[in-house]
């Protein structure tokens, strides 16, 4: 099965990321106020970017590390800057997530 994780960007331009396995039923979900507390505030959402894994653990995993980004570093990765990431990547982050 296909799960997802996703980046949103709401109506005031902030940015949302969330993981799911059904990316078409999350996103309704969102459209129509019932995917998170976030996004039900910030309506409406437009899906800006969104990747594929096999299993939900590395989608959940992949969500978390993309939070934990700087807002110019989800733009460079949205915008498939490749060498904008890599500058970032050398930044310190100051969020670390361990795989489990």
């Amino acid at each position: 099965m296909t799960c997802y994780t996703y980046i949103l960007q709401c109506k005031d331009g902030a940015y949302y990321t969330g993981s799911t396995r059904n990316l078409d039923k999350r996103l309704e979900e969102h459209m129509l106020g019932l995917g998170s507390n976030f996004t039900k505030k910030h309506l409406p959402v437009k899906l800006l970017y969104f990747e594929e894994f096999d299993r939900i653990d590395d989608a959940f995993y992949r969500e978390k590390q993309i939070k934990g980004w700087s807002r110019k570093k989800k733009e460079a990765l949205i915008n498939n800057q490749k060498d904008a990431l890599k500058v970032f990547a050398a930044c310190k982050n100051k969020t670390h997530y361990k795989k489990l």
